[in-house]
């Protein structure tokens, strides 16, 4: 039987045995796939640099029938993160992508707006600046896997929240207007739902930032309210918390 083959972003990489990984590979042609790599740990010809996370590769592998994971033959890089400078920030942001994708996405399904989702946002995540990348990241994901409320009206009274206050609660599941805000709630501000409405006109190119003219600290406190929004919205129905979710707060 030939080999599969497809492009694929690298999520995930584990120890299995004295040289081989077991790694989750989000392919394109067949969504999320786990395989092994035999003796990936030895050879440089087959895997080389490719299994590092975030690489986008073009993958072959092996399904045998009966056996739940696939054998991954070999791997091309296409795109290494690897490529470029990496701080800290930025190997978090690299962190919240993998998990993010791993934990919510569903084996063998394929999901090519997801796909090519996840490929433009790694690249711009290379220029240096994360918190745009991201905020369209987590934007878009979470209206492709069909999560996202209605954001121009309250879920309570369905009154439109355009040029009014709108608030987001941990449990609730869409935006609520003054009147009907729960206990604790916080709010999401006007220009963070218009910039929402602008990134689904847009693509992630349009957005730029001159990483040079902020600092870090206002650099994660822009939009930092949508993408807190955006989190609870995934790890409510995850039912589990983001372990980069809580590294990129504290950034």
């Amino acid at each position: 039987m030939p080999l599969k083959q497809s492009e694929a972003i690298v999520l995930r990489t584990y120890p299995l045995r004295e040289s081989d990984l077991l790694v989750t590979l989000f392919t394109r042609a067949e969504g999320k796939v786990k395989g092994v790599a035999r003796a990936a740990k030895k050879s440089k010809r087959r895997f080389g640099g490719a299994l590092e996370p975030l690489t986008i590769v073009r993958a072959y592998y092996d399904d045998r029938e009966g056996q739940e994971l696939a054998r991954l033959d070999s791997c091309d890089i296409l795109e290494s993160p690897l490529s470029t400078d990496i701080d800290y920030p930025r190997v978090v942001a690299l962190e919240h992508v993998a998990e993010t994708l791993d934990e919510l996405l569903p084996d063998r399904e394929a999901n090519d707006a997801i796909f090519r989702l996840a490929a433009a946002v790694l690249y711009q995540l290379r220029s240096g600046s994360i918190w745009i990348p991201l905020t369209y990241f987590q934007l878009w994901l979470v209206r492709l896997v069909g999560f996202l409320p209605e954001l121009g009206e309250c879920m309570a009274c369905g009154r439109t929240l355009n040029g009014s206050k709108a608030f987001y609660h941990v449990l609730a599941d869409g935006l609520m207007c003054e009147q009907h805000k729960r206990l604790a709630s916080s709010q999401l501000a006007p220009e963070s739902r218009t910039l929402a409405g602008q990134m689904f006109r847009a693509s992630i190119s349009n957005f730029t930032v001159d990483s040079s003219a902020l600092s870090d600290t206002l650099g994660a406190a822009q939009y930092g309210d949508l993408r807190k929004f955006l989190v609870q919205i995934i790890e409510r129905h995850l039912e589990k918390k983001l372990v980069t979710a809580a590294m990129l707060a504290k950034l």
